[in-house]
């Protein structure tokens, strides 16, 4: 299994990973350098996928680096956390993907025309879709919160949300019944996540957190690394 590490330096964030004779994918242009004999692939997808992303302003292609080395991810000023699936499926938000082990399958996932056209993101919006075995490196403004539903109902602003389970009813909806309402609170459109899984958010930047290290450096020490998935 490939080695993903998240290192940070200097106020910015960068994955590296290391392989022995293994494979992993990563986000297109997400490459930093490279060492070692490791080398890239990255093939097309069907001409009905390729519509799909480009209509949806997505990544066409997901590259693969297989071989021995090291191969170094671009850097971020947010940020990078490591998570495991356990033959599972997820549902990634545009932008949250960076990186993954050659076990983890890629797909998209379109949602319905009326979520795309309610969550303003056009007239088809894309979700990447990871699944089986293996270790995911997902994009973030800050640490990871795992909300878990059981038969139940979760509401939460987009901009906090970077994943759902497979199997969870999704939709979007209006804060309030009144526009006026909705336009005063300053939460206009929200996610609504029903039925038995599981919701990653991400709602605390880490800037944030290093000026708390800053202040008050001890309280940093009960802040930890993502869980796996169940």
């Amino acid at each position: 299994m490939a080695q993903f590490d998240i290192i940070e330096d200097q106020g910015v964030s960068f994955v590296k990973a290391t392989l022995q004779d293994e494979t992993i994918h990563a986000e297109r242009g997400a490459l930093c350098y490279m060492n070692g004999s490791v080398d890239i692939d990255a093939r097309l997808p069907s001409i009905g996928g390729t519509i799909k992303r480009v209509l949806a302003e997505q990544s066409i292609i997901w590259p693969s680096f297989t071989g021995t080395g090291e191969v170094f991810l671009e850097s971020s000023p947010g940020g990078f956390e490591l998570f495991e699936i356990n033959d599972t499926t997820w549902l990634l938000e545009r932008g949250a993907y960076w990186a993954s082990e050659g076990s983890i399958r890629l797909s998209l996932h379109r949602e319905t025309v009326l979520t795309s056209l309610f969550s303003s993101e056009g007239f088809i919006a894309l979700s990447t879709k990871v699944s089986g075995t293996g270790k995911i490196i997902l994009k973030t403004r800050g640490p990871i919160e795992v909300i878990t539903l059981n038969d139940v109902r979760v509401v939460a602003d987009g901009r906090y949300v970077l994943a759902r389970s497979e199997g969870l009813r999704y939709r979007v909806r209006r804060a309030a019944r009144s526009p006026l309402v909705s336009l005063l609170s300053g939460e206009r459109r929200l996610r609504v996540f029903e039925g038995t899984g599981k919701v990653l958010l991400s709602s605390y930047p880490y800037w944030r957190l290093s000026l708390i290290h800053i202040s008050e450096p001890t309280r940093l020490n009960s802040t930890s690394r993502m869980p796996s998935s169940a």
